[in-house]
Formats: structure tokens, C-alpha cells, sequence
């Protein structure tokens, strides 16, 4: 199987990269540099150029490519940056697929749970609507650039992804060294929900979603069990051996990251796999203190 991935540095593209490549498929990666190796696609998708002419017998594209959301404090133009990097490249990709003389056979376009906002207790599926707020609407224009794929008869997927676990990098690498130094505390009021899900476990539900035919639409990529703040907190903390008594009052919170904080640290977000779940997938690590044990431990 041919492959192509936008951003696959990353830690979710390198790690598919390398489940792809381990299963034998070839794989291709869209790269932003002029491109000089055979396996390297130049594209820019702030002018909206991309190089056709290496996008012939591709059966799968992947694009995970988007500004981090969490790099720095949401300034009006860093916000624009987030929004844009994400529509404009999903933007690009799908309407190049579709004018291909042979399309892919599936387009996989990563969304996020941000699509939910925030919704305290609430149990959320793949049918909830979407929250209200700036990450809500990011959410709804990134899928809906995908909308030229879906038209041209491209099978198109939309992972929204939760919180990624890795000790290789995201959300856990940067509480790792805080809570080792017994730092670590709950946020705010530490009921919020956590919907996360184990790098190892993401990569097997983008897989099943290149292979399984009968996946389209959005499919929430989270464990099973999502976790308050609270919960979250507690089971690092004993996965790392480590006492968990400095909280962070929401107040500081906002002092220091502003609408950031609201969005991405206080933000409740109760999600379930309602479509995995339905097609009978099989999560490695569904519980959060044996994932964590496994990741901090290996």
C-alpha cells in the first residue's frame, strides 16, 4: 500500500510512519523543504502549492499536519495561525486529491475532541453536537475543508483525537519532569474530564481506519475511560512513585495562559469511542494507571 503523510516529524506521523513501514507499506511525507529524497513531497499550504506530480497510485493519505495549539499563548495572530494551518492545508490536500485522475482510496484528516468544547459531566458521542468557543469552531472548519475529498467519492475519516499519551513527547513528557520533582496537583478544581488516549493505541485505531472499509465520518480517538483532572493526577503521581500536593488554582491558570487555560487545562470534555467500540476495536492499554505504568516504566 502507497501512504502519504503530512506531518510525519511529529510525534503522531513518526510513529505511524513507523507502523506503516513495519507492516510493508510504502510511505511518502509532505514536507514543507524543497524535496530531495524519493520518499518526500514538497508542498506549502499557506500558497496553496503542492506537487502533483508525485501523487499518482497513492491508496491512503493521512493528514496530521497543523500549527501545536499549546506552542504559545493565544494571541489574535496565534490563533490565526492555529485555524489557518489547519483549514487552509486540509483545504489544499482534499482538493488535490479530488482532481487526481486516480484518487486515494481513503483520506484520514485529524480533527480534535476541541470539536466538543466544554461540557462538564456530559457524555459525549461521535452524534453530539459541537460546543461553542474558539476550538469548537477550529474544529468545524478543519473538518469541513475536508467536504472536496468526500465530493469527488473519496472514503474520508475524521479522527477527533484526545489527549495523547507518549513519555516521547505532548502532554505527559511535560508533566513528567514536574510531577517527578513531586510538583504535580490537580488544576483548578480537578473535576474536569480528560479524554486521552495511548500513542501505541492511536496508531492501531489510524490503521484500522485506513484498512476497515466501512469507517467514514468522524470517529472519536479516545480510551474508553475518560478521567477527571483529579483521577489523572492521583494515578501519575503513583505511577512515578511521586506525591501530587501542589494544585494550580484556576485563577493562576488564566493569570498565565489566559483563554488557553479555559480551553485546553480547564476545559471538560467526557468523550467516548462510540464508533470504535462499535466495529468491535481492540484498545491495548483501555485503562489509564496500567498505560501510564507501561509508558513511565518501559
Amino acid at each position: 500500500m502507497n501512504v502519504l503523510i503530512s506531518g510525519a516529524s511529529g510525534l503522531i506521523g513518526s510513529a505511524l510512519k513507523t507502523a506503516l513501514s513495519e507492516r510493508g507499506d510504502r510511505v511518502l511525507a509532505l514536507t514543507r523543504q524543497t524535496s530531495l529524497a524519493d520518499s518526500e513531497i514538497t508542498w506549502d499550504p499557506a500558497s496553496g502549492q503542492i506537487d502533483t506530480t508525485r501523487l499518482d497510485n497513492l491508496d491512503a493519505v493521512i493528514h496530521l499536519a497543523g500549527e501545536n495549539i499549546a506552542a504559545s499563548r493565544w494571541t489574535p495572530a496565534q490563533k490565526a495561525r492555529i485555524r489557518d494551518s489547519r483549514v487552509f492545508g486540509t483545504t489544499l490536500i482534499a482538493q488535490t486529491l479530488a482532481q487526481l485522475p486516480t484518487p486515494p482510496k481513503v483520506f484520514i484528516s485529524a480533527s480534535a475532541i476541541g470539536y466538543y468544547g466544554h461540557r462538564s459531566d456530559e457524555t459525549l458521542t461521535e452524534s453530539s453536537t459541537p460546543g461553542d468557543g474558539f476550538l469548537p469552531d477550529v474544529c468545524i472548519a478543519w473538518e469541513d475543508a475536508a467536504k472536496p475529498a468526500i465530493e469527488a467519492g473519496i472514503r474520508t475519516v475524521y479522527p477527533r483525537i484526545g489527549i495523547v499519551l507518549s513519555p516521547d513527547g505532548g502532554a505527559l513528557a511535560k508533566m513528567r519532569l514536574p510531577f517527578k520533582l513531586g510538583l504535580g496537583g490537580i488544576i483548578g478544581s480537578g473535576t474536569q474530564y480528560m479524554s486521552w488516549i495511548g500513542l501505541n493505541d492511536l496508531i492501531s485505531i489510524l490503521l484500522f481506519a485506513i484498512d476497515n472499509n466501512t469507517i467514514s465520518g468522524p470517529i472519536n480517538a479516545v480510551s474508553p475511560t475518560p478521567v477527571t483532572n483529579r483521577e489523572f493526577t492521583k494515578t501519575l503521581g503513583r505511577a512515578l512513585s511521586r506525591p501530587t500536593l501542589f494544585p494550580l488554582p484556576a485563577f493562576i491558570a488564566r493569570l498565565a495562559l489566559g483563554e488557553m487555560a479555559n480551553a485546553l487545562l480547564l476545559c471538560s470534555t467526557r468523550v467516548l469511542p462510540t464508533c470504535l467500540e462499535s466495529l468491535n476495536f481492540s484498545f491495548s492499554h483501555p485503562q489509564l494507571s496500567p498505560a501510564l505504568h507501561l509508558m513511565l516504566n518501559r
